[in-house]
This record gives C-alpha cells, sequence and structure tokens, in this order.
C-alpha cells in the first residue's frame, strides 16, 4: 500500500511524467508535469477538486513517477503513453489513418495522384487534406480543368491510342501526344497554382491567352480557355478562400449527450481543404480546455507525426490552461514557431464559426445515425434485463416560467431514431402553476387516454425527466387509466447537473414501484441512449413553452391598447402573418398596415417593446 507521506516528500521538484495505477497495476491515469513534487501533492491537498479527481484518488494504489530531461519531453512522454496505455481516467483519442496528399510527379508528363505515407516519391506534395474522399474530389476537379493524368506509368508506357478518361474530356492524352510537351507543362503549372489558391493568376493569364487567340482568329481555342475561366470562377464562388496564404489548423468543439466532437478544419494556402471529426473517449468531469489540450498534443506530438503536418497557426474557441508550454513543445516537435490563437478577427473568426458549426453538425448525425441508435437500444435491453430489444420509447417534459405558459412534450424515438411526426405538445391548464407534479400527470393521462381511444400501442419504455415526484405523478395517471406493462423510468440530473451523473429511478413492469436509484457508467451507450431522448424531450418542451407564452404576452399587450378592438387585430395578423412576425416588426411596418395610423402604430409597438416612442 502506498505510504503517501513518505511518498510524496520523496519526490523531486523536476519536470516529468506520472502513471497513477490502480488494483493489480492497471495504469488509471497518466500525467505530466513542470514539477512533479507540487504537481502530484495537489492531488491529495485538502483544497476542492473535481468530481473526476476525486474518483480517481479513490482507486489509485500507487504512482509510478519518470523524470524526463525536460518540460518538453515530459509532454512527448505523457502523449505516448496515453496512446499506448489508454488509461480509464484520460482523455484519449483513437489513432487514425494519416493524412491524405496530392502528389504531381517529377516527370517527363507528370502524374496527378492520391498519396498517403511518408514523402519519399520525387515531386510537389499538396495538402494535408482531411480524407481521401477530398482528394479524389479535387484531383476530379483539376482533371476537368487541365486534363492531367492519373494513369499508372505502366498503362501510360503502354498505350497506342486515348483511353476512356481522354473521351469524356479529362486527359489531354499525353500519352499519343495529342498535346506537346510545353502544352501539357503549362497545365501542370496551371494545376500547381490552383493547389496553391491562386485560382486569380491562372484567371488573369488565361484571359490574355483568350485574347490573343481571338486575335489571332483561333475562336475554337478562345472558346476552350473561356470554358476553362468559366469553370475556374464557378469553382472559385463554391469554396472558401482567404485573400491570405495562410496554413492554418482551427479546431471547433461541441459536446451533447455524452459525445463529445473535436472537428478539425484544414486551410492550406488560403484555402479550406476540408475538415475531419473526432469523437474522443472522454472521463466524467473532463473540462473542454483538458479535452482541447489531449487533443493537440495526441494529435500533433505524436512520434510518427510528420513536422510539416503541423502548421504555423492553430486557433481554438478559448485559452487553455497550459497554452505557453503546449505552444513551446510544438515548436520544437515542428522546427518553426506555433502560434495557438484566440479572440481571432475577420477570416480567421469565420473559419472558427464554421469549424464550431460542423462539429455540432457532425455530433447531430452521429447521435441520429441509424447503425448507432440500433446499437444503444440492444445495450439499454441488456442493462435493463429485458426480454427483447424496446421498439417504442416515449419520453415526457415540462416547461413553464414561473408557472406561466406550461408545456408537456411528448417525444417518440424507435431503432431507427426519432420518430418525428408522432411528437406531440400539450398545453397544461387547470393546475396550480409552477405545479411540474400534477403537470407531468395531466400530460401523461392525456397522451394514454387518446392512446387508448384510438387503439393505439403503447411504447415499451416511458422516460420521465425528473425525480421520485414524477415519477409517481406518471404512475398514479398510468394507474387511473388501468394501462400497465410499461416500463417507467425516472431520469433525475445530479447534484452538478453533469451529463454522466444522472440518477435513474425505475419502477417494475408490474408498477410494484421499488424505486431503488441506480447509475450506469457516464460511457454507457444506454445512458447516452437515455440522455438523448431526455435532451430531445426538453428542447421540445422548451421551444413549445416560449411560442406559447410569447405568444399570449403579445396577445395581452395588443388587447390592452385602447382603440385597438378585435377587427383591425385580426387585420394586423393577416397583413403580418402571425403574433411573432407581428413582435419582429418595425415601428415603420406597422404604420403600414391598412387601418393603422401612425399614432396607433406608435402605441402599438409601444405596448409590445416597453418604450416610448
Amino acid at each position: 500500500m502506498l505510504n503517501i507521506k513518505a511518498f510524496l516528500n520523496s519526490l523531486p521538484n523536476q519536470p516529468g511524467v506520472y502513471q497513477m495505477l490502480g488494483d493489480n497495476g492497471k495504469i488509471l491515469y497518466v500525467g505530466k508535469a513542470r514539477d512533479l513534487k507540487k504537481r502530484i501533492t495537489s492531488y491529495f491537498s485538502s483544497r476542492a477538486k473535481d468530481l473526476k479527481t476525486q474518483a480517481l484518488i479513490k482507486h489509485v494504489k500507487d504512482i509510478n513517477v519518470t523524470i524526463t530531461h525536460s518540460e518538453n519531453d515530459a509532454l512527448l512522454l505523457e502523449c505516448n503513453l496515453i496512446k499506448k496505455h489508454k488509461p480509464h481516467y484520460n482523455v484519449v483519442f483513437r489513432d487514425d489513418k494519416s493524412y491524405p496528399y496530392i502528389l504531381i510527379t517529377d516527370e517527363d508528363y507528370p502524374r496527378i495522384d492520391l498519396y498517403r505515407g511518408v514523402k519519399k516519391g520525387r515531386g510537389r506534395y499538396f495538402g494535408p487534406y482531411p480524407s481521401a474522399g477530398a482528394v479524389r474530389e479535387t484531383i476530379h476537379i483539376v482533371q476537368k480543368l487541365f486534363g492531367l493524368r492519373t494513369c499508372s506509368d505502366s498503362f501510360f508506357n503502354s498505350r497506342r491510342r486515348p483511353c476512356l478518361q481522354h473521351q469524356i474530356g479529362r486527359c489531354t492524352a499525353p500519352c499519343t501526344q495529342l498535346i506537346s510537351k510545353d502544352e501539357y507543362f503549362q497545365n501542370v503549372q496551371h494545376t500547381i497554382l490552383f493547389l496553391e489558391g491562386k485560382s486569380q493568376l491562372i484567371i488573369d493569364e488565361l484571359n490574355k491567352r483568350m485574347e490573343n487567340f481571338s486575335k489571332q482568329l483561333n475562336f475554337e481555342a478562345a472558346a476552350h480557355i473561356r470554358d476553362q475561366i468559366l469553370k475556374l470562377r464557378q469553382i472559385q464562388e463554391s469554396q472558401y478562400v482567404s485573400s491570405g496564404q495562410g496554413n492554418i489548423d482551427v479546431i471547433g468543439f461541441s459536446s451533447a449527450t455524452g459525445l463529445t466532437c473535436i472537428q478539425l478544419l484544414l486551410v492550406r494556402n488560403g484555402r479550406i481543404l476540408g475538415s475531419r471529426a473526432y469523437y474522443p473517449m472522454v472521463p466524467v468531469g473532463s473540462s473542454q480546455s483538458e479535452i482541447i489540450t489531449s487533443f493537440i498534443t495526441q494529435h500533433y506530438l505524436s512520434t510518427n507525426k510528420d513536422r510539416q503536418d503541423i502548421p504555423k497557426e492553430i486557433i481554438l474557441d478559448m485559452k487553455l490552461t497550459e497554452q505557453d508550454w503546449l505552444a513551446g513543445a510544438l515548436s520544437e516537435q515542428a522546427g518553426h514557431k506555433i502560434t495557438l490563437s484566440q479572440q481571432v478577427r475577420g477570416e480567421r473568426k469565420k473559419w472558427l464559426e464554421i469549424a464550431n458549426t460542423t462539429a455540432k453538425q457532425s455530433v447531430a448525425s452521429r447521435l441520429y445515425d441509424k447503425a448507432n441508435t440500433k446499437e444503444r437500444f440492444e445495450t439499454l435491453q441488456i442493462v435493463l434485463k429485458l426480454p427483447n430489444i424496446p421498439r417504442r420509447i416515449e419520453c415526457f417534459d415540462i416547461s413553464h416560467s414561473l408557472g406561466e405558459a406550461t408545456v408537456g412534450s411528448c417525444v417518440v424515438f424507435d431503432i431507427n431514431g426519432p420518430v418525428k411526426s408522432d411528437y406531440r405538445r400539450f398545453n397544461v391548464t387547470g393546475i396550480t402553476p409552477g405545479d411540474d407534479f400534477a403537470a407531468m400527470q395531466q400530460v401523461v393521462s392525456r397522451r394514454f387516454k387518446k392512446l387508448q381511444v384510438e387503439n393505439q400501442n403503447f411504447p415499451d419504455i416511458l422516460l420521465i425527466d425528473g425525480g421520485l415526484p414524477q415519477l409517481t405523478a406518471a404512475l398514479n395517471a398510468l394507474n387511473d387509466l388501468q394501462v400497465s406493462g410499461v416500463l417507467l423510468i425516472a431520469v433525475a440530473k445530479g447534484v452538478t447537473r453533469k451529463p454522466g451523473l444522472e440518477t435513474l429511478y425505475l419502477s417494475d413492469q408490474s408498477f410494484l414501484a421499488e424505486k431503488v436509484p441506480f447509475h450506469l457508467a457516464p460511457d454507457s451507450l444506454a445512458l447516452h441512449l437515455i440522455q438523448q431522448i431526455r435532451d430531445e424531450a426538453h428542447r421540445f418542451a422548451i421551444t413549445g413553452h416560449r411560442q406559447r407564452r410569447d405568444k399570449k404576452r403579445v396577445t395581452s399587450a395588443l388587447e390592452s391598447i385602447p382603440g385597438f378592438g378585435a377587427k383591425r387585430r385580426r387585420e394586423l395578423l393577416r397583413y403580418c402573418g402571425g403574433i411573432q412576425a407581428i413582435n419582429r416588426a418595425s415601428l415603420e411596418e406597422l404604420a403600414k398596415v391598412p387601418g393603422i395610423s401612425q399614432s396607433l402604430a406608435e402605441r402599438i409597438y409601444s405596448a409590445l417593446h416597453d418604450v416610448t416612442v
């Protein structure tokens, strides 16, 4: 057993890496430190610790320490140990394939091709690109614009007549000398300019050539160049291109329903090449700063990372805890200065917005992926020990503002994901304002009464957003309707309200209501499914509540205006197209409504926005 006091006293004030071990010597966590004594001592101090650290310390049986020559060596060693052992309490990113490049070979008639791996062959490399698909798409564009060959050397040397690529307009057939070596070389140079993001230089040069051909009355050649210019301009319009020449990586971040995504946007020569999503294993309680730091170290400081792949600037949405240390280690690895930037403006800010938006879309897409949803349903069946996979899950939530405009939501999921056509909202009335339990009982009762009347199938599982009181309210509603055979689960947020720490209350299928709380592991696919459905019910409820509240407030405000009767209110609604449009309308727009004078428009605007006009 580890003697903490003696161990801490023996630690040196030097940089290094520490490994916290659990039962049977299993590595639980790997960390780095500029000062091992200070860093490890902080874990056992009396200061308040986050939940992840508290959980980690409970399981630590021993600590291994490795002293390094420098702080940057500690970062590198930590990165390699995490990748090797994948400790439970570390943020771990899965090793992925190396990035692909576009290669233009160094030959008499250069070939354009996708290349992955160590850059050994002679030629020009462009990239890295986020995926092979992005490379193939770019090569396809280059073929259509400049007609470079993609065939192997053996195929090229054996040709006696043009192949299909020439017939469909994607190759100029240098194999059969249908294009001169000088012309082909010029197309290669245009391709290089295009891949470097210098399309405007190509267009300027092509314009001059088109004018020369026109003066020579060679209208066919001029028309061909004109078509090239049009294609280039179309590509320019479809791509987000900077006027600068920056090589930048932009890191977007999104987290929802137990799933975290890092979206890496690659900008080379001022042109967005695309992005790639990474989904790490994240322990509960990990901060955004910790996750992004882990990504940077594991992605850029890997031993097999080509230093040319590390750009001079990495744009983030926040300042990291150990940012200066990280930037120094990256600079040493790359052989040139690396800048980690936040609070960017202009084009860089737009790139960051694109990365964050794409990260959110990646999370949503992964959550609603059918194969992923099926796997979650299967895991839920195992966790709950059900005889069959649940066919249908419904979830209820209540939303209001201090009792005003209470709305209940019902969302439906099956093994293919959300069934939005079956979503329902309920305007709750006849209860004490703010009584969530009465609201839940009313909503569940109305929902199942309608299912009974219409002779529709009941859900296999009923999720309730809330704790024991909400579960009891839902049980009472079902008992009143004599509904049986439905498993109820209440999903209560923990004290910290952090995802992954939910408490679940389960009623058995006979409604004996054991109400015994239990927890699922934060990385459980079953918990992720429950979180996803719960969050969707919350979103659907709060959207409905806001619509009802805003409609009520605007309607009440309109009715209180002197000299503004029902007929004029109907005319205003018809003209603007709805309550929300009226709320957004400017004073000038209100004055244009037939039958509404300038003075009445001012009174309407004042009532809606609580201002004096």
